[in-house]
């Protein structure tokens, strides 16, 4: 048995010597030749270690500020939460549109709710305003969304949604007058 992982033991090292040394050549051509033996005209060559990562442990980057408790239910806590108006919802000509963020329970003392239209960060509504009116907004489809993150910066609400406006133009086909009859024929 000892004779065994000797054996095993020593043909390792003999592996891990043999790939401690890469040779190169370059050829006439310009090709390189690498290798493991020493090559005629060749030469070692100091390859680097791989480049590694090692990421820091998840409950140093979890760990609260100093003089705050953790609260055991903050993480499993959710809001039940939904948007207004519903998603798809099609307005023709508007002069606003409503939009409104349902939560339940109330917007909880210390989280942050932010509010974007078309990936744009609504300004104004950082003070837990759970409605507004977006004036006039342009044709086409737009899309809100509402974010609840807590004092711990986890996030507890994520809910978005995509309305459509319709502005028929007056050059519309749908609203052009009909073309005029033909001329009556005169006798003659």
């Amino acid at each position: 048995m000892k004779r065994t992982s000797l054996v095993i033991f020593l043909g390792a090292l003999l592996v891990s010597v043999a790939q401690a040394t890469t040779y190169v050549r370059v050829e006439k051509d310009g090709t390189k030749t690498y290798s493991d033996r020493p090559l005629a005209g060749g030469h070692p060559v100091d390859v680097q270690p791989a480049q590694t990562y090692s990421a820091p442990s998840s409950s140093s980057s979890r760990a609260n500020r100093p003089g705050e408790a953790e609260d055991p239910d903050e993480a499993n806590f959710h809001y039940e939460c939904s948007l207004t108006p519903r998603n798809d919802e099609t307005f023709t000509n508007p002069e606003s549109v409503s939009v409104g963020l349902t939560l339940s329970p109330g917007l909880r003392s210390g989280d942050t709710l932010t509010f974007t239209m078309d990936g744009v960060p609504l300004t104004g509504r950082g003070d837990g305003q759970t409605a507004f009116s977006v004036p006039q907004p342009d044709r086409g489809s737009h899309t809100v969304s509402a974010r609840v993150v807590s004092r711990s910066g986890r996030s507890v609400c994520d809910v978005s949604i995509t309305f459509h406006v319709l502005r028929p133009s007056i050059n519309s086909p749908a609203r052009r007058p009909p073309p005029p009859p033909p001329p009556r024929p005169t006798p003659h």
